[in-house]
């Protein structure tokens, strides 16, 4: 494909992800530390690079990326999902693009990055996870480990350079924020997404009454995603979400970062994301399975994993295509129903750390589980703080070696023609 000509004599660093984890974990952590070596807009006026963050189309995605990606302000242009076809069509419709710049694939389908760095004539690297799929077109390949470089053609090795894992930085990263107060800290996630809240908030917050009377002392931190709201969890904890009335919950009063329960637990409300900082303080998560379990493992948090089975029927969140078909009226019962099942019964382990450890190294609760009996192994946990080291430090030995970000913005900075970047 053409490079689109352009007045712009300057240089763009193209940051390609899809969604919320991604964001959080990779993007954001590589912004930084590209602003801390460079000089680059919108940071810095004059510059003659900029960065710039493209989000790529995804099932998995919220549609709310832009919005948890804009605070950060690391970024002179960001454009959502829906635009990138119009931006392979015709690029200029969306600004000036610079003649010369270099793509950075973090999240998504790699195919995206090889379309759009051919589009706009840039180069092109890729962070590679678990595989790179397109090695070839890849001016350099970023790897998490050496099983990834090890899975390249021979030809291709020479491109590639072991940087680490990203996630690995993430607890270092997070800690540099503020502390939490003194105390037992225990946080619930209950997902991001409507089918997930829906269940979550109601049967977390009955958890969370329910363990505050064993623990008195115990603290609650309830971090609120960039796709939900204040207002949106207190629908789904009230009547107007019918799975609630599953559950012993009513919230009696709420105030500015914080609500109580009618039974008089107190729960912080967190409406900063990423969240890692407070997370990374907290004894013990309890959450939904998901991209969450991933930040959780990265920043070595022990957490316990919920699939409540007894809502199949609302348990939409799944992704591919089947995930899609479930969605769709009439077939939405059915299908929802036939998927979960499936899954719960070939995919075994669903957690991120379980899968990548290939056994249980936090516990996942699977079926029909009440919150007394979630609460009561909360407890459990919580009385026996070198179990909850233990999981931690496993945790901690799951994840690749540290220093990733530092080496990928080293690849990139590698990929800058140099008189731009002594500019």
């Amino acid at each position: 494909m053409a490079s689109p000509a352009q007045a712009d004599s300057g240089l763009a660093v193209v940051l390609v992800s899809n969604g919320p984890g991604e964001l959080s974990t990779w993007v954001r952590p590589l912004a930084e530390r590209l602003h801390a070596t460079l000089p680059l807009r919108p940071r810095t006026p004059d510059a003659v690079m900029s960065l710039q963050l493209v989000l790529v189309p995804c099932p998995n995605a919220t549609g709310h990326e832009v919005e948890a990606a804009r605070p950060w302000h690391q970024f002179e242009r960001i454009l959502p999902a829906r635009h990138f076809w119009s931006l392979l069509l015709r690029p200029r419709r969306f600004g000036p693009w610079p003649r010369r710049g270099v793509v950075v694939f973090l999240g998504g389908d790699q195919f995206w990055t090889v379309l759009l760095s051919a589009r706009l004539g840039y180069r092109h690297i890729t962070y590679a996870e678990w595989v790179a799929r397109w090695p070839r077109w890849n001016d350099r390949v970023a790897a998490m480990s050496d099983a990834v470089r090890d899975q390249l053609p021979p030809a291709q090795r020479h491109r590639c350079r072991v940087v680490g894992d990203l996630m690995a930085d993430l607890s270092s990263f997070a800690r540099g924020d503020d502390p939490l107060p003194r105390g037992e800290w225990v946080a619930l996630l209950p997902g991001s997404k409507r089918a997930k809240l829906s269940i979550g908030v109601p049967f977390l917050l009955d958890t969370a009454d329910r363990l505050a009377q064993g623990r008195p002392g115990c603290r609650f931190l309830l971090p609120v995603a960039p796709t939900t709201s204040v207002a949106e969890l207190l629908w789904f904890a009230g009547r107007e979400n019918p799975i609630a009335a599953d559950y012993r919950v009513t919230v009696a009063e709420v105030g500015e970062g914080w609500l109580v329960t009618a039974a008089g637990t107190r729960i912080e409300l967190l409406d900063r994301h990423p969240a890692h900082a407070a997370l990374s303080q907290c004894d013990l998560a309890l959450t939904t399975v998901g991209a969450n379990t991933a930040e959780l493992g990265a920043l070595a948090v022990p957490m316990i994993v919920l699939v409540p089975t007894q809502h199949l029927e609302v348990m939409q969140a799944w992704d591919g295509g089947l995930g899609l078909l479930a969605r769709l009226p009439g077939f939405r019962r059915l299908i929802g129903v036939l998927l979960t099942l499936w899954r719960l019964r070939h995919n075994g382990l669903m957690a991120w750390p379980n899968i990548h450890a290939g056994r249980v190294v936090v516990p996942e609760r699977v079926g029909a589980i009440t919150p007394q009996q979630i609460a009561e192994e909360a407890a459990s946990w919580l009385a026996a703080p070198g179990r909850l080291e233990g999981q931690r430090q496993d945790l901690r030995a799951l994840r690749g070696r540290s220093g990733a970000v530092n080496a990928l913005a080293e690849e990139v900075r590698a990929l800058l023609p140099k008189a731009i970047e002594s500019a």
